[in-house]
């Protein structure tokens, strides 16, 4: 058996090479990319701690796992942890990891994790990929240790494969026909997705715009509204185009954007980022009719076998795919003893769920029936 050290630092170092090869074998995570991790840590979005598993034969050794997560304060006079996904604006949480040695791998990373000194031994995962590999290896590595695990929350994400594709049938399906023929009637539209980086950044810049005209805008929350988000996600969309694995479709009329899909990509999984779309063509649910047409597109073209929704919430892609994943949060300690850091951090997210779950429950009481189009048109 050949020996598996961890490494632990910065997203500084230069593994293109050792990534693209194990990614090659492994199943995907794109927000695992270094590419990524590296403009994160470029922008202070986190201090990301990147766990790089290396397994050693007799002539060379071989990168075998990739995991980040962040160090992070939940309050400044709260105890520290290790969180992931590892950086804002990211949405699984999963390792990336040899698929022939799993659970040695997971077994090294905590292992490595337990024996840095420098680094808390309480462990938030969120959005961890319930049907991946690495997520039975992760909760079996925990138990041979004698952590104490909490599960914090399981939800179920849309989701698609070839074979579990878009809804063929059903009143979904007749209302984007319906949307698309309405379009087509105003009009000559068609769907642009140039993969060039010049032509990547471009597009996202008038994914930006739509985003920054839409109700994100009017809240505060569009990219635009955050000079260093925006930085981050302009730094974020051009490093990983330059490799390929990002994109922006745009659905336009006439020659205009009426809806931009970011798209991102890792080994043979598409990951939809984000989606903005014009409010003056609203009616038409212009988002939901880009979704659903990238979504043929891609597979038709090959190269994509799955496509992760990056919805935490649900969202209209409910509406359109049948696919779902169930992702799960979860609180772990993997220090010698149980810490009443680990009780203050349970206590903290419990309270956090309860006002989440307050916060929802009032949404719903506001929630108009009407609002079905609203849904299948959402800007994410």
């Amino acid at each position: 058996m050949h020996k598996i050290s961890v490494s632990i630092g910065s997203p500084e170092m230069d593994i293109a090479e050792q990534w693209a090869a194990l990614i090659a074998r492994a199943p995907a995570n794109v927000f695992m990319h270094p590419a990524a991790l590296k403009v994160a840590d470029a922008a202070g979005f986190a201090d990301i701690q990147m766990l790089l598993a290396w397994q050693h034969g007799e002539l060379q050794q071989q990168l075998v796992g990739v995991w980040a997560l962040q160090r992070m304060h939940i309050s400044p006079l709260w105890p520290s942890l290790l969180s992931a996904p590892p950086y804002k604006y990211s949405f699984l949480s999963n390792p990336v990891v040899d698929p022939k040695i799993t659970a040695a791998v997971i077994a090294a990373f905590f292992d490595a994790i337990d024996r840095a000194r420098s680094l808390p031994k309480i462990i938030r995962l969120k959005y961890l990929d319930g049907s991946a590999e690495t997520y039975p290896a992760i909760m079996n590595a925990l138990t041979a240790r004698g952590a104490r695990v909490l599960k914090l929350a399981e939800r179920e994400r849309p989701y698609v494969t070839k074979d579990l594709g878009p809804k063929k049938s059903g009143s979904t399906r007749k209302k984007l026909r319906q949307d698309w023929n309405r379009l087509s009637a105003l009009g000559t539209i068609d769907i642009v997705n140039d993969r060039t980086r010049a032509a990547v950044q471009d597009a996202f810049e008038t994914y930006l715009a739509l985003e920054a005209a839409s109700w994100k805008g009017s809240r505060g929350t569009a990219l635009l509204c955050d000079e260093k988000d925006a930085t981050f996600a302009r730094n974020f969309i051009s490093d990983l185009a330059a490799g390929d694995n990002a994109s922006v479709a745009l659905l336009r009329l006439d020659g205009r954007a009426v809806a931009a899909q970011v798209l991102l990509y890792c080994g043979t999984m598409a990951y939809t980022w984000k989606t903005a779309f014009d409010v003056e063509f609203s009616k038409f649910s212009p988002g939901a009719l880009l979704v659903d047409k990238m979504t043929e597109l891609l597979f038709a073209e090959g190269g994509v076998d799955a496509i992760e929704s990056c919805s935490p919430e649900g969202g209209f892609m409910n509406q359109i795919w049948d696919g779902r994943r169930t992702t799960i949060d979860l609180l772990a300690d993997v220090g010698a003893k149980t810490s009443l850091g680990f009780r203050a951090v349970v206590a903290s997210e419990r309270g956090y769920a309860q006002l989440r779950g307050l916060r929802n429950r009032l949404r719903d009481r506001s929630w108009s029936p009407r609002a079905w189009r609203k849904r299948i048109a959402i800007s994410r």
